[in-house]
């Protein structure tokens, strides 16, 4: 798995429980090293081992510590960039929504050597879609749980996100209800960030 992954992983650990905890993860995890280098690849069962420590130790299910990773992710001050990235989907919530069926393609024309999950959004009925993912990471669809969560505190729009399991192709399955657009003011935005001098 991608070093960046791995890394946002580390991140997420030290920023959300400390760098005791990370500490005590990769002596379970018997990693060898203590930090992941973001450029590059690490056999996959390395990372499952870690998010398998990394919930026992703070007794959380996976999937809760995955959806908390999702949030981390477009929420925390440290990683504000793939914010901004996400946010230039669309103006609103459901363009937002429509803009991860393009987040693969347009993230590898950064790094082409990224996994990132495949993603694919589409109308249920009226306020509801489907959000299908598959990645090589179990649990992928729980990060975008997270990651969809905090997007709608973002734009403001209250929705309802439940994620139903996997499919037999192994893909995970999100069904997003969004109940209202406009629910709250939503947080601030600007194409271009202030130069400040």
């Amino acid at each position: 798995m991608h070093g960046m992954i791995n890394r946002a992983l580390q991140c997420f650990m030290r920023d959300t429980y400390g760098p005791d905890i990370w500490e005590a993860v990769v002596r379970t995890a018997d990693l060898g090293f203590d930090n992941f280098e973001a450029m590059l690849s690490y056999p996959d069962h390395v990372s499952l081992e870690v998010l398998r420590c990394a919930a026992r130790h703070l007794h959380k299910p996976a999937e809760a510590f995955l959806e908390d990773l999702g949030t981390y992710l477009v929420s925390h001050p440290n990683v504000e960039a793939i914010r901004r990235l996400l946010r230039f989907g669309g103006d609103n919530y459901v363009e937002f929504l429509f803009s991860l069926n393009e987040l693969e393609g347009r993230a590898r024309l950064a790094l082409p050597e990224l996994e990132m999950p495949s993603l694919r959004v589409e109308p249920v009925k009226e306020g509801q879609f489907r959000l299908s993912c598959s990645h090589a990471l179990p649990g992928a669809g729980y990060v975008m749980v997270g990651v969809m969560r905090a997007m709608a505190d973002d734009y403001g729009a209250l929705v309802f996100l439940e994620h139903q399991g996997w499919r037999d192709s192994g893909e995970e399955t999100v069904t997003i209800n969004l109940l209202e657009t406009a629910y709250t003011e939503g947080r601030s935005f600007e194409l271009s960030e202030r130069l400040v001098g």
